[in-house]
């Protein structure tokens, strides 16, 4: 089941595997993700990726001063290293943490004259400085990159240390550190060792990972069986990923046979639990009728409820419910509205697409084929391929643009789409009325 959002217009998907967080790369800098986490993903952007555009990072007003007021001995300093090293270990807090607002507010509780640096503010204050003194924007680079890179090292030796005392979450977070290279090189053999240390003393989000490991075979031989049974140790105790994986390894039949209802089932547990992508999953459940009795009304509830937490998916879905009349009285209106929100919000390109369409075809607003030329030609240089269509269906038909019949069989091919045959070019292949679809 697809999952997207606007940081992924930053990353290509390597493999599309089973699980909601697939194999993704960097397109800036080509840095892998194995488990494509949005905020991890974004924190890359916002952070690490020296060749990311401004337009990529998301602006964080947490404001920089000189950390040399603070003074410490070296015996307060391990003092309170190891303090926070338990503290972020027991909220379970993966590391880079200079953008997470737990982290800054911790800090800020704990001491108040310390401020965590953070790149986006560090850009601005560049930005501010006149191009001629390149010094001084060369400083504010060096320190600031120098202080975030110290702050994941000492962490890496930190739970390193504390890992030695055998304190548990710490050697999950070691295990972490480990696996995303924060602090330290990656290293996804440790990092699954440390896993499975953590696993064995009932440590349930390292089941979690273990699982993870094994099902993608990272630091150890792929191993679906094996990531089912971690999978189902963690969900037992309530871990709310494992329950939503476990779902997912029923309903695709990874390491155990396919069952459906189980999954549903699995879905709905962890969807109570408030785990969003459940309650999205649960709502094309009821849609498709798939391991429970079809229900559109409660499929349209559902994609709601997901919605109003801002799930991309369910905003889409949920909007096609309203165009269609789905579990729901057909209201063009609100969802041209929910489109919108999403495209402009979210960047979603299914909801630019079908927002394009809505202005090509007047539905829910007043036609404005200009827009919808507009539309289809932002998506479809993202790479959408319904939009790329759509740009050349209007290149052919001279819809909000000049007619231009080459640009337009160009847009076909480069999408795969078999064109209608020449005498027959002015059809409407296409209002596309009859084209929606829904992400499940």
């Amino acid at each position: 089941m697809r999952k997207k959002g606007e940081v992924w217009n930053h990353f290509t998907i390597v493999s599309k595997d089973y699980n909601s967080h697939p194999h993704v790369r960097c397109n800036y800098c080509s840095k892998d993700f194995q488990r494509g986490v949005p905020e991890r993903m974004q924190a890359h952007v916002n952070t690490k990726c020296s060749k990311a555009p401004n337009n990529a990072k998301q602006q964080n007003t947490i404001s920089i001063t000189d950390n040399n007021s603070f003074h410490m001995s070296e015996k307060e300093q391990s003092s309170l290293e190891s303090l926070v090293t338990k503290k972020l270990s027991s909220s379970e807090v993966l590391l880079p943490f200079v953008n997470n607002p737990v982290i800054i507010q911790f800090f800020q509780h704990l001491c108040p004259t310390v401020k965590l640096p953070n790149k986006n503010v560090t850009n601005m204050q560049i930005d501010e400085i006149d191009d001629s003194d390149d010094g001084r924007k060369s400083e504010i680079c060096y320190q600031n990159e120098i202080k975030t890179e110290k702050i994941e090292i000492q962490s890496f030796k930190s739970f390193k240390r504390e890992a030695k005392n055998n304190h548990i979450d710490s050697i999950y977070n070691l295990g972490c550190c480990y696996h995303y290279g924060i602090g330290t090189e990656k290293n996804e053999i440790k990092a699954f060792k440390l896993y499975k240390k953590a696993s064995d003393k009932n440590h349930v989000s390292s089941m979690y990972n273990l699982g993870y490991c094994y099902q993608y075979g990272i630091g150890t031989e792929k191993n679906v069986v094996k990531a089912f049974e971690s999978y189902k140790l963690a969900a037992k105790r309530g871990h709310v990923d494992s329950i939503y994986n476990l779902g997912e390894c029923y309903y695709n039949g990874i390491g155990t046979e396919e069952n459906e209802s189980r999954a549903v089932e699995l879905y709905k547990k962890a969807a109570r639990k408030g785990h969003i992508i459940s309650t999205y999953d649960l709502g094309c459940c009821y849609l498709r009728g798939m391991g429970i009795e079809k229900n559109e009304i409660k499929a349209f509830e559902l994609y709601k409820q997901a919605a109003e937490r801002g799930h991309i998916d369910s905003m889409y879905n949920l909007a096609e419910c309203y165009y269609n009349g789905i579990g729901t009285e057909e209201n063009k209106i609100k969802a041209f509205e929910i489109y919108e929100k999403s495209a402009t919000i979210k960047g979603d390109l299914d909801s630019i697409n079908r927002l394009g369409n809505c202005y090509e075809n007047g539905i829910g607003t007043e036609k404005n084929e200009v827009k919808a030329f507009e539309l289809y030609k932002e998506a479809a240089e993202k790479g959408d391929t319904n939009s790329i269509i759509r740009l050349g269906h209007c290149y052919r038909l001279g819809i909000g643009t000049e007619a231009n019949e080459t640009k337009g069989v160009e847009l076909y091919n480069a999408a795969g789409y078999i064109r209608p045959e020449k005498n027959d070019k002015f059809d409407k292949f296409d209002k596309l009325d009859d084209y929606h679809h829904y992400n499940c």
